[in-house]
């Protein structure tokens, strides 16, 4: 079914200009101002891929969560990861706990990052084993990578293994429906080269990353009419993609940033009732009219 949009340089002209607001390394507190704080791109990878897999719920307690785990990791993320034992540093990562993620999941998740290094001398080494060059997107890459990264050997951090351990949670497949928004936020990162992403992978093009879908960007995409789509998952974020790639081909995801850093500040309207009054977005957006409570004649409810 085809996408409906506004029109399409009308859009481009006005996003790019949002884009171009957000484009600065303090336009919004945001977990990859963590991540730069590092300058080898060893240590960036590292310390993105962590961060990235606690991108879920309020930014204040992710961004607490980031830096407790790296103080147990300390100044060297990836001679750290290179070294990582679980014998060894399960006890430092015990007490951290960040919302249903546990001291041990983290435990696990440093430890099958260790096996992917062993494995292929980096985190893009190992997804670049798994990832297409001429594929539409990073999809099929990314159900290879989470499937093969979950094949690695979890006894030594779990011991017994559970049915469903939880460093699985840092792991979703496209083939499962998930959306794989931290996953995607990681690519983001590594990939795109501007004022906020690093750019610091060379195997994966810009044209080929999913936006990372969250909340802010679904509200923002379906305000845009970027998608008709109505459930979260991979099939939403692959179609609000397809519809900015009509805007930038090779690099339809530079606007994700901003796209869900307005939803963040509250600046588009949807479905509220000022609409879009103050949206930067305004006379590209339609904004749905807010709901009006009907009121009702006292009696027996309706059969």
């Amino acid at each position: 079914m085809p996408i409906r949009t506004v029109d399409a340089p009308g859009l481009t002209v006005t996003l790019d200009r949002l884009y171009a607001g957000f484009n600065a390394p303090d336009s919004a507190t945001d977990p990859i101002q963590i991540v730069r704080r590092f300058a080898d791109p060893a240590d960036q990878e590292v310390v993105a891929f962590c961060a990235a897999a606690l991108a879920f719920g309020r930014v204040a307690s992710v961004l607490q969560s980031i830096e407790r785990l790296l103080a147990v990791i300390g100044p060297q993320p990836a001679a750290f990861v290179r070294t990582f034992q679980p014998q060894t540093h399960a006890a430092a990562l015990a007490p951290i706990v960040h919302r249903w993620t546990r001291g041990v999941d983290l435990t696990a998740l440093l430890w099958l990052m260790r096996q992917m290094y062993d494995r292929a001398g980096s985190l893009e080494g190992f997804f670049a084993d798994g990832h297409d060059p001429g594929a539409e997107d990073v999809g099929p890459g990314l159900d290879r990578f989470s499937a093969r990264a979950l094949s690695l050997d979890l006894r030594a951090a779990y011991g017994k293994v559970p049915s469903r351990p939880g460093v699985g949670y840092f792991f979703p497949r496209p083939s499962n429906g998930s959306a794989c928004k931290r996953l995607n936020l990681f690519l983001r990162w590594m990939v795109r080269r501007d004022a906020l992403d690093l750019g610091i992978w060379t195997r994966v093009a810009t044209r080929q990353l999913i936006v990372p879908l969250d909340t802010h960007v679904i509200r923002v995409g379906r305000c845009l009419r970027l998608t008709r789509l109505t459930s979260p998952g991979w099939a939403m974020a692959r179609d609000i993609t397809r519809a900015l790639r009509r805007l930038d081909p090779e690099d339809p995801v530079k606007y994700d940033f901003a796209m869900c850093h307005l939803g963040m500040m509250n600046g588009c309207g949807f479905e509220s009732p000022r609409a879009d009054r103050h949206c930067p977005l305004r006379g590209c957006c339609h904004p749905r009219p807010p709901r009006r409570r009907t009121k009702t004649l006292a009696g027996p409810p309706r059969p």
